[in-house]
């Protein structure tokens, strides 16, 4: 299983939903949501935008791009963490990397969800 059924699998389960649950979110039964993971099916633009409207990143799906953060949204804390963050030496920053990969694991674990879709580069 590859491209776009694994990426909308992996948004699915980075939401914390069955299969069922996201199929009614999109408005297809259970059967057509696993058609669509398992790339026996695609998935129609109707169903796309209402999956798009629960949190899905539509960007990632269809082309294994995630959508970039768009910096006006940060929150000063953000702002301020993000700014430390660039005034670090590269191993520093290395180091955080690998400390905030395994704390979302961490908490995404404990949630019962599986690991961020997105790889920490």
């Amino acid at each position: 299983m590859s491209g776009i059924g694994s990426r909308l699998r992996q948004e699915r389960e980075r939401l914390g939903l069955s299969q069922k649950i996201f199929g009614e979110i999109g408005g297809v039964e259970a059967n057509a949501q696993g058609k669509y993971e398992n790339g026996g099916r695609a998935p129609k633009a109707d169903y796309l935008s209402r999956v798009a409207e629960r949190g899905v990143d539509l960007l990632y799906v269809l082309t294994g791009s995630p959508t970039p953060i768009q910096l006006e949204n940060l929150s000063q804390l953000e702002e301020k963490i993000l700014e430390n963050y660039r005034a670090m030496f590269k191993e520093d920053q290395d180091a955080i990397r690998r400390l905030t990969t395994t704390l979302a694991e961490h908490s995404a674990t404990q949630n019962g969800k599986s690991k961020p879709a997105f790889p920490q580069t």
